[in-house]
């Protein structure tokens, strides 16, 4: 059973004192709404953390913020609710976020749309791994930004299309959450999945006390919208990795 002090129970009260912070934040026009499944999927993410960060690991993956049928559904990072609830075995009731966008509904693991960058990153780890575990034995998968922002069309608004008064502090509370997860995890790498997470992890981690022990790297970011991507991203990530020295 994991105690107060394991990896997972430190990340989880991490994300408590980050959700603080981040309730104090406020975001204007073009953003109407913002959802935060840190605390409307906390039930699933615990079980992720439960799960999978109970012992320190080698890689932590960390991706932008949530996609709005991947993480914004189940809570967890990359979250396709496929993946999550038939590989990584990870399913729990889902709340809903108050306001709710009407074009933006949660519908936590009943959501009948699949988030594709999240297909393509399980689905690659699924292929070359056994089981979740072997995978989690040294590697763990992160958000840098739990928040998703939406404009009044339903569009996506990312973290770094921010104006500089509103993505600052933001910034500041989730580098500070990174430097948690670090502390917890014990990382050698830390592996952006797309330039955006990778210049956080380099701002974020600079001055850390263990700055000299963490590399950082990037792979490319398995998004639709990325037409490298959409030319075969497991093999292309594959390569990426093997350059420097890792693996999927």
């Amino acid at each position: 059973m994991p105690g107060p002090s394991t990896p997972d129970a430190r990340i989880w009260r991490a994300c408590q004192r980050l959700n603080r912070e981040l309730e104090a934040l406020r975001f204007a026009d073009p953003v109407t709404h913002v959802y935060n499944p840190l605390r409307y999927a906390q039930k699933p993410h615990r079980q992720y953390l439960r799960r999978y960060a109970q012992s320190p690991k080698r890689v932590l993956y960390l991706g932008m913020n949530p996609g709005p049928y991947g993480m914004a559904q189940t809570g967890v990072p990359f979250g396709e609710i496929a993946h999550v609830r038939d590989w990584l075995g990870i399913e729990a009731p889902v709340e809903r976020p108050d306001p709710e966008h009407p074009k933006r509904p949660i519908q936590g693991f009943a959501c009948p749309k699949s988030e594709v960058s999240g297909a393509r990153l399980w689905g690659a780890l699924k292929a070359r791994h056994r089981t979740p575990e072997h995978f989690f034995r040294e590697h763990f998968i992160a958000n840098y930004c739990p928040l998703i922002f939406m404009e009044e069309s339903g569009k996506n608004r990312t973290p770094d299309k921010l104006p500089a008064a509103e993505r600052d502090p933001l910034f500041e509370a989730c580098d500070s959450h990174l430097r948690a997860l670090v502390n917890a995890l014990e990382p050698s790498w830390v592996i952006g999945v797309g330039k955006f997470a990778e210049a956080r992890a380099r701002a974020a981690l600079k001055d850390h006390a263990r700055a000299a022990d963490i590399s950082i790297a990037t792979v490319l970011h398995p998004s639709p919208a990325s037409p490298l991507a959409n030319r075969g991203w497991a093999e292309q990530a594959e390569r990426q990795l093997q350059a420097l020295g890792l693996s999927l």
